[in-house]
């Protein structure tokens, strides 16, 4: 199964809740991954609420051209609850 979101919610404070196609769900804090020439502009609220999920992609874009792999937030995710070591 090749793995990609299905629903896609912006939340304050740099965090996105995902649901993804193998059935995993969670919140992700993208704070301390909005670095770069892309991500930068992310850190103004208003840019990075423009998220949302792209059926073409199969995963979160943003207005701005942005967007990250869905095995990169899966993964991330699971650091982040400290499923797997950093």
């Amino acid at each position: 199964m090749i793995l990609h979101t299905i629903e896609v919610t912006p939340l304050p404070g740099y965090r996105l809740r995902l649901r993804f196609n193998n059935g995993e769900s969670g919140d992700v804090d993208l704070s301390g991954e909005l670095d770069g020439e892309i991500f930068e502009p992310l850190r103004e609220p208003a840019v990075f609420a423009t998220a949302r999920h792209d059926p073409f992609m199969k995963t979160v874009v943003w207005d701005n051209g942005a967007d990250l792999a869905p095995e990169f937030l899966l993964e991330l995710m699971h650091r982040q609850r400290g499923e797997i070591a950093a």
